[in-house]
């Protein structure tokens, strides 16, 4: 909870002096209108001043467009299930509390995602064994929109033409085309064909022609190659944005639908984004069962 503490400095702390006075003048017949007037354009004031802080706080490039560069990561539990759900067993006993679900209240707008009756079903499927069939268990790049709430940095680098998007997880990475709105993906591909553009305050990015083979969290949800996500990037102060994906995929879900969750900058000292090369830890879960310890009769 908030205390009066948190507003007794910057426009806040001004804005209410200002409120304070002017009611204190309201209830005192013997002052003058004059007085009361000059204390209505003081607030109006800084209350525009407040604004243009507001808004000069935000970084921008010396094209004029506001600057989205700098390293990245959402925190919380969207990774595990985008949808509200409750804390849960991890996927094998022997981890133990160390590898437990945590609970979250879910990034969907609504709540719950808008499933045709068959994709739920489908969707349970896959949660029951999401250790085996998740392609993020196996270091397959994560697709869009789940690259930008794993539990790992990512990094954006801007151009007048281009946005590179390049994530710690599995080293994969995405170019964005900033000025060619007509360009069409020649195949599809794991972290799909990204086009952007600004709008105001906000980068926005059309992501189509996605492999179907990407998941959107390891509780199961899917979608199929008919998937378009348009993405907002939209910025809430120098060092968070507010990151929006809608997701329309007619195969598989009944209308189109959003997420919503905060990103932050990464300030720690000589912040960089490491090494994550996950092929060699997921050969065993993959081709341990071709080992020769499993061939013994």
């Amino acid at each position: 909870m908030q205390t009066n503490s948190q507003f007794e400095s910057g426009c806040l702390g001004d804005i209410l002096t200002a409120l304070t006075t002017m009611e204190t003048d309201m209830n005192n017949l013997a002052k003058t209108r004059s007085r009361i007037t000059s204390i209505l354009i003081i607030f109006l004031g800084l209350l525009t001043g407040c604004q243009t802080t507001e808004i000069s706080s935000i970084p921008m490039t010396a094209d004029g467009n506001p600057d989205f560069g700098g390293i990245w990561q959402a925190l919380g539990s969207a990774h595990y299930n985008i949808e509200p759900h409750a804390a849960d067993f991890p996927p094998l006993p022997m981890l133990g509390a160390a590898g437990a679900v945590p609970a979250g209240l879910g990034v969907v707008v609504g709540e719950t995602i808008p499933y045709r009756t068959a994709a739920r079903a489908q969707q349970k499927a896959n949660k029951e064994n999401w250790l085996a069939l998740d392609p993020v268990a196996k270091c397959y790049m994560p697709g869009i929109p789940r690259a930008n709430y794993m539990p790992f940095p990512f990094q954006i680098i801007q151009s007048s033409e281009h946005i590179v998007m390049a994530y710690e997880f599995a080293s994969a990475s995405r170019l964005v085309y900033m000025n060619r709105p007509d360009f069409e993906a020649p195949v599809f591909s794991w972290m799909g064909h990204g086009r952007g553009r600004f709008e105001g305050n906000s980068l926005v990015i059309d992501v189509t022609d996605q492999v179907p083979d990407t998941w959107l969290d390891h509780a199961g949800n899917h979608h199929t190659d008919a998937l378009q996500v348009t993405e907002r990037y939209t910025h809430m102060g120098p060092n968070v944005l507010m990151y929006e994906a809608i997701l329309i995929d007619p195969n598989v879900y009944t209308k189109p639908w959003t997420i919503r969750l905060p990103l932050y900058r990464r300030i720690d000292e000589n912040m960089q984004l490491l090494e994550f090369k996950c092929v060699e830890f997921a050969e065993e879960l993959m081709y341990g069962h071709l080992s020769k310890d499993e061939e013994a009769p």
